[in-house]
């Protein structure tokens, strides 16, 4: 019993430190009327971040902290 209390306690810890903390909150949607070419347009439900990547799927961090783009 205690070996198995202290195998959930590892399992959790592990968990929690290999999590991808950088999208925890994000919720990426893809949206299909805005991709460019190959690059494929992503929206967040959570915050509503927009990005573009050129990878099989969504962006693998949040974007909500960086703002608009500066020309």
């Amino acid at each position: 019993m205690f070996f198995v209390v202290i195998g959930l306690a590892l399992a959790f810890v592990l968990i929690a430190i290999f999590s991808r903390r950088g999208t925890r909150n994000c919720r990426w949607r893809a949206e299909r009327s805005g991709d460019r070419g190959t690059l494929r347009k992503y929206r967040c439900a959570a915050c509503g971040a927009e990005a573009f990547t050129a990878t099989s799927g969504p962006p693998t961090d949040c974007k909500a902290g960086l703002g608009p783009p500066k020309l």
